[in-house]
């Protein structure tokens, strides 16, 4: 008899979403994580005393568009969700600047004001355009990557069928190349690339202007943080599993996957506080580690072929560096007219420091020469504006993202010694639109690539796992024949950045995993059971 119904590997969002459903639907679950609280890159942890600092994703904007968390009714289990509106603030160097809200005639009332009439119909236009199509995405995001679901999805319902061969044809381009064809000038090219290039593409790459063909869905979902930070989301999760009766280790990294003829049947784990090792038996394993690490911990039970084309899905060489900084204040950008030390709604929004697509593939090219990003593009995140509970009275958070900062570096240089320099940089770069910033950081941590291996398990530093280009994506992800969440040995299930839809504060890969574990599972009719 086994020990669980099921061992969930790995306790990030995934894995736990994985994990909660299962343990609704009366499984008996264990999570193990290598580290000392769950969460894995959506964690929150008070690395400055006082200040509350989130390790890898923010801003929760994709999760909204699943009904996660109200499935598994989170709420319960204290998560509270806080609008943040408006979305995006992007400040240029003439002092102008452009605000996003949820609202899309706000929306373009600002861009009208701050641009032109011309470009804030061009928006509209942009955004009423391709919903159809953002849509039809996010169905197929939401639902296990099969040709009949991504056909019904990306050709039936995006409105690309009959006679709309030009739209198709826009698909395949390089969303810099899209963007400026739909705009006439450079600041809403750059603020819709900068957001795109998020999940790794460059602007310049053929076939990623879905990523920028997203956006639409910004106006729909918004924007959101949990209370108290990006943790509390990952936090709810486990107090979840726990109440249907589920075990969360942490503290324990999986060492191998054990597989008793030809399938699953448990993980050895070893104690990281005492180095003992133990075993935990399941007839049901779901890995929601790095899909590389899952290769190492099956030990050779995968197909040969399997084996290699999983050891050349590409991880990249990282692409962005995340520096959090304890603030004696907010930044005081001179776009705008908020008196230093208010608060603004540019402390609300997600701030954009990139002022053109030139300037976004400038700083691509310095990172393929293996080089940190001269003059790197940045996100700036100032949650505790709406927030207070993320640092003592009077004091403030900033989040710096920049790209990009290739894991390997030129000249022999190493991420230990250059890190201060690049977080300098950014700073540097930061002060050229809010000049306060640099005199009101009180501390800071820098998450290098480097630091998010060896911390949070993201190898390389991609925080998406997999590079997220077209050829590993849907039906390619992680490999052809894995992308359905099911692998070759039977009883072993992916979840995770490395399965579709990829990285990102969503969860589908999660529901989707677990949706296909309950399937497979169910009872069927000459066993007993009944279909449903």
């Amino acid at each position: 008899m086994s020990d669980y119904d099921a061992i969930i590997i790995g306790a990030g969002h995934n894995g736990l979403i994985c994990a909660g459903y299962l343990a609704q639907a009366g499984k008996k679950v264990l999570v193990v994580e290598r580290r000392h609280r769950v969460g894995g890159a959506v964690v929150t942890e008070e690395i400055v005393p006082g200040f509350k600092f989130d390790l890898g994703g923010s801003a929760h904007i994709l999760i909204h568009h699943t009904p996660i968390v109200q499935d598994l009714r989170l709420a319960e289990y204290g998560l509270e969700y806080l609008d943040l509106d408006p979305l995006f603030f992007a400040p240029f160097p003439d002092g102008r600047a452009i605000t996003l809200y949820k609202d899309l005639d706000r929306t373009c009332e600002n861009i009208a004001q701050n641009v032109s009439e011309q470009e804030a119909e061009a928006y509209r236009r942009f955004i009423e355009l391709w919903r159809p199509l953002a849509e039809a995405t996010v169905e197929t995001f939401c639902q296990p990557p099969t040709p009949w679901n991504v056909g019904k999805n990306l050709i039936y319902k995006s409105g690309l069928g009959g006679r709309n061969w030009e739209r198709l044809t826009d698909i395949f381009r390089g969303y810099g190349q899209l963007l400026r064809q739909s705009f006439a000038g450079e600041e809403l090219p750059a603020l819709i690339g900068w957001m795109a290039a998020q999940s790794g593409p460059p602007p310049t790459e053929p076939l990623s202007a879905p990523f920028a063909l997203w956006h639409p869905m910004y106006h729909v979902s918004g924007m959101k943080r949990p209370r108290g930070g990006s943790g509390r989301l990952t936090q709810a999760l486990a107090r979840m599993i726990e109440a249907h009766g589920g075990t969360i280790l942490t503290n324990a990294p999986a060492q191998k996957i054990l597989v008793l003829n030809g399938r699953a049947a448990g993980v050895q784990i070893t104690h990281s506080e005492t180095g003992t090792a133990e075993t935990f038996t399941a007839p049901l394993v779901i890995s929601g580690a790095h899909i590389h690490t899952t290769l190492k911990m099956v030990a050779g039970h995968f197909p040969e072929q399997t084996t290699r084309m999983v050891q050349n899905s590409r991880i990249g060489n990282g692409f962005g560096m995340i520096l959090r900084c304890a603030m004696d204040e907010l930044p005081d950008y001179t776009a705008t007219s908020t008196p230093r030390g208010a608060i603004g709604e540019e402390h609300i929004a997600l701030q954009f420091i990139c002022p053109t697509l030139d300037y976004l593939d400038a700083a691509y090219g310095d990172y393929l020469t293996k080089r940190p990003s001269a003059d790197p593009a940045l996100i700036g995140m100032t949650f505790s504006a709406a927030d207070p509970t993320l640092a003592p009275p009077g004091k403030h958070t900033l989040f710096v993202w920049g790209q990009y900062y290739p894991y390997e570096l030129a000249d022999r240089e190493d991420w230990d010694e250059i890190q201060e320099r690049e977080a300098g940089r950014m700073l540097d770069v930061m002060s050229q639109y809010a000049p306060n910033v640099k005199s009101a950081v009180i501390d800071k941590l820098i998450e290098t690539p480097l630091y998010l291996e060896r911390e949070l398990g993201l190898l390389r530093g991609n925080v998406m796992h997999l590079e997220m280009s077209i050829d590993q994506m849907f039906m390619l992800r992680p490999i052809i024949g894995m992308s359905d969440y099911r692998t070759p040995i039977e009883g072993l299930y992916l979840t995770g950045a490395s399965t579709h839809p990829g990285g990102g504060i969503m969860g589908a890969s999660g529901r989707n995993a677990a949706q296909t574990i309950l399937h497979d599972t169910r009872p069927r009719w000459w066993q007993g059971g009944e279909e449903g």
